[in-house]
């Protein structure tokens, strides 16, 4: 979704203007019948609980209410970047009609739900229309000043202008045009109000922080899993590699030991040996510290690090750094090694011959994108490289976005809300 869409800015292209309309008036026309529909069922699925009919439709029916609230928070999120968390309290699966009817009556999120109905049915419907009638009623003006007025031998009101000729037709031409500019302004911000009255119907005042606390405790989760896999690798590379070597060159210098009055030419070739195990345990070491914090993020930071990261693949990346200064430490370190898995990912399974990197800071928020001209597909999901970057950035609060269509290109796109100093 593209920004001004989703703030609604004065500088809303006429895509988003026409897409913002179009949108209201999918919401006002489509979704105003399933309001009514859902607000007639679910009273008098209540009304009928009393007489045990309402105790085996009414989970059915809120049930339903539900999703339809979720779609419209989901739409929400998609359409103009407004976020509606929902609270709804969890239900035993194996639960009978009687615990499931009043369960849910009995949760106050419900009742937000059945409130928002009446609400999206008037004030709803209202503010959903208003983009589309801003944009294209100006349309019926441009047709009236363009001659449509003479089909009106009567006379015809266009707004206030009322038109019983060529001249008044111009004049309601010319209102059409003032809305129509007004149009290009405030349709974006006509379908963003019509979704913050609906956050205002059905967001719970607790709901945020219910979901902030739901958030940080799935981050600390993750956070632990992936500290855990990382010393378990950590103690597996160790020991297959750096310590195998180390004890292999024990026994050689043990053995040289023997064979230095025996036999010097063998000697000297097991000390080139273990000499040679030395360096490549070296290198090993070298390589882990550089997989647990690379020394030039350290030293040089996050923009230099991906540089140096970059110049080892071997797929041609241009990489451009505008960081006026440098995060703290456990921030540069997740971002350094999110940018290391996509970048894997993109040469592994993309195809691509080029790849571009972007990091800069604006806003108090890191972002990072990762480009490439690969064959796309990329996804988000179980078996995925992207679902453990969005796992370590989720740590710190951050996101992941991925846009992938078939046939590429692939952009992934990384923020981490944080602080330069």
């Amino acid at each position: 979704m593209d920004t001004n869409t989703k703030t609604g800015r004065r500088d809303a292209r006429p895509k988003d203007v026409v897409l913002a309309a179009v949108r209201g008036l999918v919401l006002a026309v489509a979704m105003l019948p399933v309001s009514v529909l859902c607000f007639t069922l679910a009273l008098v699925s209540v009304a009928l609980v009393p007489i045990g009919v309402g105790i085996v439709t009414t989970p059915w029916i809120l049930g339903g209410l539900r999703d339809f609230a979720d779609v419209r928070r989901r739409l929400a999120a998609e359409w103009c970047g407004v976020r509606i968390p929902s609270a709804y309290r969890p239900m035993p699966p194996d639960a009978n009609p009687w615990a499931r009817t009043f369960g849910m009556l009995r949760d106050p999120q419900t009742w937000r739900d059945v409130l928002w109905l009446p609400v999206d049915m008037t004030a709803g419907f209202v503010t959903a229309l208003l983009p589309a009638v801003l944009l294209f009623y100006p349309l019926e003006g441009f047709a009236i000043a363009a001659g449509l007025w003479r089909a009106f031998p009567d006379g015809y009101w266009y707004g206030f202008v009322p038109v019983t000729g060529q001249a008044s037709a111009l004049g309601a031409g010319a209102l059409a045009l003032v809305l129509l500019f007004f149009a290009h302004f405030f349709t974006p911000r006509l379908l963003q109000a019509h979704f913050h009255l609906t956050r205002a119907v059905l967001a719970s005042p607790q709901g945020e922080l219910a979901e902030r606390v739901r958030v940080l405790t799935e981050t600390r989760r993750d956070a632990v899993d992936t500290s855990a896999a990382e010393l378990r690798r950590i103690e597996r590379d160790l020991h297959d590699g750096a310590q195998a070597r180390l004890v292999a060159m024990g026994m050689d210098l043990g053995t040289i030991e023997m064979l230095l009055d025996k036999d010097p030419e063998q000697a000297r070739q097991l000390l080139a040996q273990a000499r040679k195990s030395s360096a490549d345990a070296l290198a090993e070491l070298r390589d882990l510290v550089r997989g647990i914090h690379p020394p030039v993020l350290a030293e040089r930071g996050l923009g230099d690090a991906v540089r140096a990261l970059a110049l080892r693949l071997p797929v041609a990346t241009e990489v451009t750094v505008e960081l006026p200064g440098r995060a703290e430490a456990p921030v540069e370190s997740a971002a350094y090694f999110a940018v290391s898995e996509v970048l894997t990912n993109a040469v592994k399974h993309s195809g691509a011959d080029r790849i571009w990197v972007d990091l800069h800071h604006s806003d108090g928020m890191l972002r990072v994108t990762v480009t490439d001209n690969g064959k796309g597909g990329a996804v988000i999901g179980a078996g995925s490289g992207l679902t453990g970057v969005e796992r370590r950035l989720g740590t710190f609060d951050g996101v992941l976005a991925v846009s992938s269509p078939a046939g590429g290109p692939t952009m992934v796109t990384m923020e981490l809300p944080c602080a330069l100093s």
